[in-house]
């Protein structure tokens, strides 16, 4: 009697290294990427979070809310992302409305079709927000999924959204530059590298230098749908530089992208 054959492994089980990355600068005049933890200042991350990433990148493809945490999960995609002007911040006030649910106003809220709002007679709230000024980011994308991967691509070429992208809040609305798809080739094998994207998770890394800026910052990097919406899994913590020029590290394993010297996750 042979042997039963070994069951086919799962993708979790299969190691995945893209060979393609299609590559897209987003920018505009204002971004707020909302930290989680709370502060009188309502205040930003300075490098986009992978999760508002495939958030932006979802709303492209048409994607509605937490319906695309598993196309851009840990096994399903590699992405890179490098700052292209300065981070520059700056606080302002504005003037919000509650949306509890006991300061929402129902219209037809005996029909089949009920809408909530805040109330407009109610008085305002002003909060104090710390928004990012002119950011841009280009981002580096792989999908394992080779359908949702070709449907991007041939979205972004032609210039189209499904849904208006924006830069965290709906009002700070994005522009969107495709430059093309491209190969990802094994970085440079020195020791010490300059590196034009943030580093992911590789602080102690890090070799300083005394004319460098080095800042780090720990962002939501992958979340799941659960029963009350989603919920974050994983964190991920990137050093950058906030002149959007290169970081001196060692010991990291590097990928080149359009001449570009990137860390995808």
């Amino acid at each position: 009697m042979g042997q039963e054959s070994p069951p086919e492994p799962t993708d979790e089980e299969v190691a995945w290294s893209p060979e393609r990355c299609l590559s897209v600068t987003i920018r505009g005049p204002w971004g707020h990427f909302r930290r989680v933890e709370g502060n009188v200042v309502k205040q930003t991350y300075r490098i986009i979070p992978r999760t508002t990433v495939a958030g932006l990148l979802a709303a492209v493809l048409g994607i509605e809310r937490d319906g695309y945490y598993d196309l851009f999960g840990p096994n399903g995609s590699r992405i890179a992302i490098q700052p292209v002007s300065q981070i520059r911040t700056l606080n302002m006030p504005m003037n919000t409305l509650s949306t509890a649910d006991s300061d929402l106003t129902s219209v037809n809220s005996r029909g089949k079709l009920t809408v909530k709002f805040p109330n407009p007679t109610h008085l305002r709230q002003q909060h104090n927000y710390e928004v990012l000024v002119d950011p841009a980011y280009r981002i580096d994308i792989a999908l394992r999924d080779e359908g949702k991967y070709h449907e991007l691509r041939e979205t972004l070429a032609a210039g189209k959204s499904h849904y208006v992208p924006s830069l965290g809040l709906s009002e700070h609305l994005a522009e969107l530059e495709y430059h093309g798809e491209f190969e990802i080739q094994d970085g440079p094998t020195e020791e010490i590298i300059s590196v034009d994207s943030a580093v992911p998770n590789a602080v102690e890394n890090v070799v300083p230098e005394p004319d460098s800026r080095c800042q780090v910052e720990e962002s939501p990097g992958f979340m799941e749908a659960d029963s009350g919406g989603r919920t974050t899994t994983a964190f991920t913590s990137y050093v950058y530089n906030p002149d959007a020029e290169a970081l001196r590290v060692k010991n990291v394993e590097t990928n080149t992208v359009d001449g570009r010297t990137v860390v995808f996750v």
